[in-house]
C-alpha cells in the first residue's frame, strides 16, 4: 500500500500525551502500550501504527511521546551521572542531552526511542530538569559529566 493510502486510525494524541479514539479518552493502558510498541514514523513524519499486517496513522497534536518526570542519577560504577526520563508509554530511558531543544512557547523537547521520536516535556518534568540548566552568554546549557550540552532552538 503506498504511503499516501494509509487510512486514519481515528486515534488522536493530545499535547499532554492523552490518547483518544473517536473523541473518547482511551483509558486501557495495555492497549496504549501495545500501540506504542507498534508505532513508527513514515517518511513524512506521520505516526503509523503497524500491527498484524494492518497500518493506520494517528493524529498527533504535538508529539506522540511526552516526558512526565525526570530523575537525576548520581554516577555509579563508571562515575557518569545521567537523567532518567519517564515517558507516557510507562517506560523509562536515559536522556540524550544532545537532543534537547526549545520550541514555540518555550516548550522543551528531546528525542526518545533511540533518537527516532520527538518527546515534549510536560511542565513537571520541565521544572525537574530546569533546576540543572544554566545560562551562558544568552544560551542555555545542561552541564553533565564535564560537558555542557547547548539547548538549541527547535529545527536547528
Amino acid at each position: 500500500m503506498p504511503e499516501n493510502d494509509v487510512p486514519p486510525c481515528l486515534i488522536y494524541i493530545d499535547k499532554e500525551g492523552r490518547w483518544f479514539h473517536r473523541g473518547a479518552e482511551m483509558v486501557h493502558r495495555e492497549f496504549i502500550r501495545l500501540f506504542y510498541e507498534h508505532m513508527e514514523l513514515d517518511a513524512s513524519g506521520r505516526c503509523i501504527i503497524s500491527w498484524s499486517g494492518e497500518r493506520c496513522y494517528v493524529e498527533v497534536e504535538d508529539t506522540p511521546f511526552v516526558i512526565r518526570q525526570v530523575r537525576f542519577e548520581e554516577g555509579a560504577g563508571k562515575g557518569l551521572c545521567r537523567f532518567i526520563l519517564y515517558l507516557n508509554d510507562d517506560t523509562q530511558e536515559v536522556l540524550r542531552a544532545d537532543t534537547l531543544s526549545i520550541g514555540a512557547k518555550n516548550v522543551l523537547y528531546a528525542m526518545v526511542r533511540e533518537g527516532v521520536f520527538p518527546a515534549r516535556f510536560l511542565r513537571p518534568a520541565y521544572y525537574q530538569l530546569a533546576q540543572y540548566i544554566e545560562e551562558e552568554d544568552d544560551t542555555y546549557v545542561l552541564p553533565l559529566n564535564d560537558k555542557k550540552y547547548v539547548i538549541r532552538a527547535a529545527g536547528q
